[in-house]
């Protein structure tokens, strides 16, 4: 009898190791903006932090998920709309290492970051090209970050994830520009966030075709003063035969994989600030 509970135990710690071992990646809802919670092995990152709005909301529902912690947080580039609320979280969680871009604006926002850097006795990093950081299992690769001071979308931190044999790309805003600079790397992924929440100045047919997404995630607001995503952009994807997925439409988007597979789901969170 004593074996066969003892297997039974194990069995279920199996159970809970393979739950753990899976990349969870959560494009968050939170309107017209940016927030990507990605989770592997207990460590966690986070891409963007939406709007101003936004923080407190999004601090509260990550703090719901059992989060005290990062590994990483990332500010692709310092626009309102992707590091709104960063001063937030930083302010009230635990972070190893922040990453932004050698790009500087004189807006409130980005002054309140670094100050709310500055307060935790913290410094930022601006990260390498071609640098690699870990997330668990999982390894990232920096495929681009700039310093363009009069178009900050191009100051973009540009990202590919690689979890077993499953891929992701993470562009931030960075225009068709960029996507020239970065075309002879490896941009071939199963899920892609499409850049800059659909715009027609980022995912250019060219560079469509290096990424060969089998999923894109769109995060935008319902009826933007944007018109994003762009009509020319969908049907760039739709021609390639992409599943998309928009926040807009579906609430947060949480994408798991085990290294082979992919699952996506989609639920309601109070997460946009609106």
């Amino acid at each position: 009898k004593n074996n066969n509970k003892d297997k039974i135990i194990q069995e279920d710690i199996n159970v809970v190791d393979i739950i753990d071992s899976n990349l969870n990646i959560y494009f968050i809802d939170v309107g017209q903006a940016d927030c990507v919670l990605i989770q592997n092995d207990n460590e966690n990152m986070l891409i963007d932090a939406g709007n101003n709005e936004d923080g407190e909301k999004i601090v509260k529902y990550l703090k719901q998920l059992g989060i005290t912690n990062f590994k990483y947080i990332v500010g692709t580039h310092p626009h309102e709309d992707h590091i709104g609320g960063l001063d937030n979280l930083i302010k009230e969680f635990n972070i190893e290492e922040i990453l932004l871009p050698n790009a500087y604006t004189t807006t409130k926002t980005f002054e309140d970051i670094l100050t709310s850097i500055e307060d935790k006795k913290m410094n930022f990093t601006v990260p390498e090209i071609d640098s690699e950081l870990t997330l668990g299992e999982s390894k990232i690769k920096v495929l681009y970050t700039g310093d363009n001071p009069t178009d900050l979308n191009d100051a973009s931190i540009v990202l590919r994830l690689d979890f077993g044999s499953n891929s992701f790309l993470f562009t931030g805003d960075a225009t068709e520009k960029v996507e020239k600079q970065i075309i002879n790397k490896d941009l071939k992924v199963d899920v892609y966030k499409v850049a800059h929440h659909g715009s027609s100045y980022s995912n250019s047919d060219i560079f469509l075709e290096k990424v060969k997404p089998t999923y894109g995630i769109i995060s935008c607001g319902k009826d933007n003063s944007y018109g994003h995503p762009h009509k020319e952009v969908i049907e760039r994807l739709n021609k390639r035969k992409v599943k998309l997925y928009r926040t807009d439409e579906l609430g947060t988007v949480l994408v798991v994989s085990d290294g082979t597979d992919i699952e996506i789901s989609n639920f309601k969170t109070d997460t946009n600030g609106d």
